[in-house]
C-alpha cells in the first residue's frame, strides 16, 4: 500500500492491523515501513523478568550522580521545576 493511500485511509489501514493483517507500506516503489498488530501483552513477561534478573545495588547511585553532572536550562530558569 502506498504512504498515500495509507494517510487517505488510516482508519481503515488500523482496522485492518486490528485484524491480524500485516501491511507494507511503500513510496516510489520502495518498501517504507510495515505496519501490524502488537501482541496484547499483559505486563506478566515483564513480571518475570524482574523475577529472575537481579540488578546492580548501586545503579540508582550511578543514575543519580550521572543526573548531577547534567544541566538543564528549563529547571535552571524555574527553581521548583
Amino acid at each position: 500500500m502506498t504512504a498515500t493511500e495509507v494517510s487517505r485511509n488510516f482508519a481503515s489501514v488500523l482496522d485492518m492491523a486490528e485484524h491480524g493483517e500485516t501491511i507494507v507500506i511503500t513510496r516510489g516503489g520502495r518498501r517504507l515501513a510495515t505496519l501490524g498488530p502488537t501482541s496484547a501483552g499483559n505486563g506478566a513477561a515483564l513480571k518475570e523478568f524482574f523475577a529472575t534478573h537481579h540488578f546492580d545495588e548501586s545503579f540508582a547511585d550511578d543514575v543519580a550522580a550521572v543526573r548531577d553532572l547534567l544541566t538543564d536550562e528549563v529547571s535552571a530558569s524555574w527553581p521548583d521545576a
